[in-house]
């Protein structure tokens, strides 16, 4: 059986579990009593770096990396993620660390609250502002969402490294072709319920995005009420909602082989924030958005109150694919199986942030 890495970023710390044989095992908290709210597994390497974004409550946010899967870290003697001066802003936390693709071997990005998009050519030891972004002229007008205004998801293209698409709360989608030299707004079919204009240029409160394993223009959004598709790498959006037990949610997943296929989890909203009709279920569609499945072998058949956020559902790239997510009852479930069967794999942990896999070897 493939082993697997997962890293699972808590609000008191990180824990590591490695599957080998069929068993796993953790270790843990690493970071105790920091925040751990983005993880970066970047196997371009000969063995893969972990990069983690904590946030000490007494020492403020850092990233740190390791390269002996957490047997030890290293923090830089300056701190990785910094505003420049003339911002007259300062980190709050780093939201997302994305390695670039196999074509940009030491690029890592980083998405930051305040929003802003930082740029590492040295495999995420050092970052520098990408102030086009940062300066984009709309930002004015963004709006802080409920979790602060960040940008929290970033997506490459291995075709092309000027390709760029990030997701800002609450801005909406933003795409850069040029390696993030210009920004455009990519938001056309996105509604906005919340907002007096339903259709805006830009202000969705876009919660996660996901790039299909088949076609690299296809992405799945989940967005504060609706689920969407692009099949132009976000210029235009479908809604492809029907047939949920509700279109909200934080999170989003694609499988990692399997092309038109992708995993969700919805949420009753806006004041609950629980599982949809109190059932933990995940949803696959395998046919792009126009059915969805519930998958629900081995998880809680009782009423259940487990919020999942939106970087705590995850795929590896094992075949057949791990699927996993944590949630804020401190449980981590997995799937070995694309998911169709689920085992937990801890309970009691603290709240779960962001869960991140890979097959190792």
């Amino acid at each position: 059986m493939t082993e697997i890495l997962l890293t699972v970023g808590t609000r008191k710390g990180l824990f590591i579990g490695r599957r080998q044989g069929g068993t796993w095992e953790f270790d843990g908290p690493h970071f105790n009593a920091q925040a751990v709210y983005s993880i970066g597994i970047d196997k371009r390497r000969a063995v893969p770096r972990l990069l983690v974004g904590g946030d000490s409550a007494h020492w403020g946010p850092s990233v740190f990396h390791s390269d002996d899967f957490g047997k030890n870290w290293t923090e830089p003697a300056k701190p990785a993620v910094k505003f420049p001066k003339d911002t007259e802003a300062s980190l709050e936390r780093v939201w997302q660390l994305h390695p670039a693709g196999p074509s940009e071997p030491d690029v890592v990005y980083a998405g930051t609250e305040p929003a802003a998009l930082f740029r590492s050519e040295d495999g995420g030891e050092t970052f520098e502002l990408v102030r086009p972004l940062w300066e984009h002229p709309t930002r004015s007008k963004w709006v802080p969402g409920g979790g602060g205004e960040a940008v929290h998801t970033v997506v490459t293209d291995r075709r092309d490294p000027d390709a760029l698409t990030v997701a800002v709360s609450t801005a909406g989608v933003f795409r850069s072709l040029d390696r993030g030299a210009s920004w455009a707004p990519s938001n056309h079919g996105v509604s906005a319920a919340f907002l007096p204009d339903p259709d805006p240029e830009f202000g969705q409160c876009v919660h996660k995005i996901a790039q299909d394993a088949g076609d690299l223009d296809r992405l799945y959004l989940q967005n504060h009420w609706g689920v969407y598709r692009s099949d132009d790498a976000g210029a235009n959006w479908t809604d492809i909602g029907e047939g949920l037990p509700s279109t909200f949610g934080f999170a989003v997943a694609a499988h990692p082989h399997r092309a038109d296929t992708a995993y969700l989890f919805p949420i009753t909203a806006d004041s609950d924030r629980v599982p949809a009709d109190n059932k933990c279920r995940v949803y696959r569609t395998n046919d792009a958005g126009s059915s969805w499945q519930p998958l629900s072998e081995g998880l809680p058949q009782n009423a259940h109150y487990g919020t999942v956020l939106r970087d705590a559902l995850c795929t590896d790239d094992a075949d057949p694919a791990g699927v996993y997510f944590g949630n804020r009852n401190g449980e981590v479930y997995a799937s070995a199986d694309d998911g169709d069967s689920w085992q937990l794999l801890a309970s009691h942990l603290p709240d779960v942030l962001c869960v991140r896999a890979a097959a190792l070897g």
